[in-house]
């Protein structure tokens, strides 16, 4: 039952974050659906993987490369997901920035 709150939840930021910035759309609401579970698989199966693999540069950049990591997973979502296009690699970053803002504010409502 908690995946499907926070799955929904994944699925109203990411609908928010494709109506503020420009460079994102998505032709439907199975397309958004399908594009918040993708985002939230690779965030949970891929993700950890890159931030050990890129450790270093994480600690000198005082963590600020996991917004790269962030905003690489979420362009990768769009090449897997048709139908939720993101066109530049500065709308994937702005998208994944106010994602996660967004599903912070709402999980800390549901918690």
């Amino acid at each position: 039952m908690i995946f499907i709150i926070k799955w929904v939840i994944n699925s109203i930021a990411l609908g928010i974050s494709v109506m503020i910035v420009k460079g994102l759309s998505v032709e439907g609401v199975f397309s958004l659906i399908a594009a918040s579970l993708v985002i939230g698989l690779l965030n949970t199966f891929i993700r950890p993987f890159l931030i050990i693999l890129t450790l270093p540069i994480n600690i000198l950049t005082l963590g600020l490369f996991t917004l790269i990591i962030n905003a690489l997973l979420f362009y990768l979502a769009s090449y897997i997901v048709k139908g939720f296009v993101v066109e530049s690699f500065f709308s994937a970053l702005a998208g994944s920035i106010i994602m996660s803002i967004i599903g912070l504010i709402l999980n800390a409502f549901v918690d």
